[in-house]
């Protein structure tokens, strides 16, 4: 079902693309790629190329592959070994096996290829989504959809201007579950939300203090840091541990706050807040990561003076990679505050409470995995916006940056949504963009 578009998204999405599609040519380099028409609607069988096969890329491989209708004809990484084991899994999910190629550029030069699945780290994120949507396929593109704020600007310039549909891989935006739970909500089922809370705990394996090694003969490093500054090959990096240092990651609140702050702005029905703060540190790990294993972040929305309210909302995040006690008796959660109750979505059900904690009504919600990509497969089809559009998914990324700037500078960070900036605060407008390896910079 086509959605309308508002007023006020258009001139959003007009705003952002303005400001972001002179920097388009220059993620070109160093490869040129042909465009596709982009009024051309996939073939009924959409063929897709798959960029990173880790574990979670491995696991969109082969659940694409199982769907009628979709046909993985490439899957790509730096590590030779990885992706002969994701071509293997892959193969046995489809009749045709995949090619493997290491150069993500070698899939876009593809016309046969509609559209890409992106499961690279964060850095690859944004610039890999830019470069297939210049060639002229669709993406479906992992959480978070950017490493930086800026880089999610040129990505919404990118796929409007190419008119290309792009999935960010939030996929509770798909599920039955949490869509009920969600509309439950903002229609005032738990009276008026002002509130609402998200978190994670987990034990995370402490990484060490890592020291300069040379390069495996499986991997290709220099592709691997891509757009990334150049910095020498670390023996406690690659694979997984490269969330936890900002070159390459956005720490825990990127990689896995993402959906639950989706969530708490889908419930809430809220775009970007006008406060952003944020405390924690490394409390607990004597190792090499830089970002917080303990963060809370506290992101304040201002008055709502269309409706005449002189009141605040808010959304809070919460995590601890070292110690599983979380709330509501679960490890990740999402909860909601109204004045006649509340509502919480774990990652199995979602429950509405009444004001004295009484459990009123307890329903599934399940992640919305195979129903995310089947949305992303039927926009393509019908030139739709997805569940998870790309605007959807920058806004959402855009609270894991924010809050991770106010981390990082030790500062609160005031924010104008409607000019989507920072506010005179130099030390946190520094880190709105970042630094690039030469012939991979974005420019505006």
């Amino acid at each position: 079902m086509m959605r309308d578009v508002s007023r006020r998204r258009f001139l959003h999405d007009a705003a952002v693309v303005s400001a972001g599609v002179a920097g388009l040519r220059s993620w070109q380099s160093p490869s040129t790629v042909a465009a596709q028409d982009p009024a051309t609607s996939a073939a009924e069988t959409i063929v897709l190329g798959v960029i990173g096969t880790g574990g979670r890329g491995t696991t969109l491989s082969k659940e694409f592959a199982g769907i009628h209708g979709a046909e993985i004809a490439y899957v790509c990484d730096v590590d030779s070994k990885r992706m002969a084991e994701a071509a293997s899994a892959t193969s046995a999910k489809q009749s045709r096996t995949p090619e493997q190629v290491g150069d993500l550029r070698r899939i876009l030069d593809d016309t046969a290829v509609d559209a890409v699945v992106i499961a690279a780290p964060d850095h690859w994120h944004a610039p890999a989504a830019i470069l297939a949507c210049a060639a002229g396929k669709h993406v479906y593109v992992e959480k978070p959809v950017s490493h930086n704020p800026h880089e999610g600007e040129l990505l919404i310039a990118a796929a409007r201007h190419h008119k290309r549909v792009v999935q960010v891989g939030t996929q509770r935006r798909s599920s039955p579950g949490v869509a009920e739970a969600v509309e439950r909500v903002r229609a005032g089922e738990i009276g008026t939300a002002r509130f609402a809370r998200g978190w994670i705990n987990s034990q995370r394996p402490n990484i060490g203090h890592g020291k300069e090694a040379p390069v495996p003969a499986w991997l290709d490093y220099e592709l691997w840091q891509g757009p990334a500054p150049e910095q020498a090959y670390r023996d406690n990096v690659i694979h997984y541990n490269w969330h936890w240092f900002w070159n390459w990651g956005t720490g825990e609140i990127g990689n896995n706050g993402i959906h639950a702050l989706d969530v708490c702005r889908w419930g809430l029905d809220v775009g970007l807040p006008s406060r952003v703060t944020c405390g924690g540190g490394k409390l607990f790990f004597d190792d090499d990561q830089q970002t917080p294993d303990t963060q809370i972040a506290t992101f304040v929305y201002a008055a709502d003076e269309a409706s005449g309210s002189p009141l605040q909302r808010a959304i809070h995040w919460e995590h601890r990679t070292w110690h599983r006690r979380g709330f509501e008796g679960e490890t990740f959660g999402i909860q909601f505050y109204g004045d006649r109750g509340s509502l919480v979505i774990s990652s199995k059900d979602y429950r509405v409470f009444d004001m004295r904690g009484k459990l009123l009504e307890q329903k599934p919600a399940t992640r919305g995995e195979l129903e995310h990509q089947h949305d992303f497969l039927d926009a393509v089809r019908s030139q739709r916006e997805p569940n998870a559009d790309v605007r959807i998914g920058v806004d959402s990324a855009l609270l894991c940056h924010l809050g991770n700037i106010a981390y990082r500078t030790g500062t609160t960070v005031d924010f104008d949504p409607a000019n989507r900036r920072i506010k005179s605060n130099p030390a946190a407008e520094g880190l709105w963009k970042r630094d690039y390896r030469k012939g991979w910079e974005p420019k505006v």
